[in-house]
């Protein structure tokens, strides 16, 4: 029962940190949290993907380019984090 309600506690506590972080960049927590969840799931970063989740931010290139490096500042380490060692390919180009 401890266990069950600690393994609770950090799903709500990512949630939680996801949202803010989803907040804070403008965009959808539903769709960040589909975005992590995929590059979780597969271990691999796709730089496209990461354009197609801004893309509903309808930024120009330069604003674009400086907002991805802005969510992936915030957003690498908690990848790592809750990728619990094991690598994400393509995510070295952000750290």
């Amino acid at each position: 029962a401890i266990r069950t309600g600690y393994l609770q506690f950090k799903a709500l506590k990512a949630a939680r940190e996801l949202a803010e972080l989803a907040a804070r960049q403008g965009l959808s927590a539903a769709t960040l949290q589909a975005f992590v969840d995929q590059v979780l799931e597969r271990r691999i970063f796709d730089g496209e993907q990461l354009t197609e989740l801004l893309a509903p931010l309808e930024l120009g290139w330069k604003a674009r380019a400086q907002a991805e490096t802005a969510l992936m500042k915030e957003l690498v380490p908690l990848l790592q984090k809750w990728a619990q060692g094991r690598d994400i390919s393509g995510l070295s180009a952000y750290e």
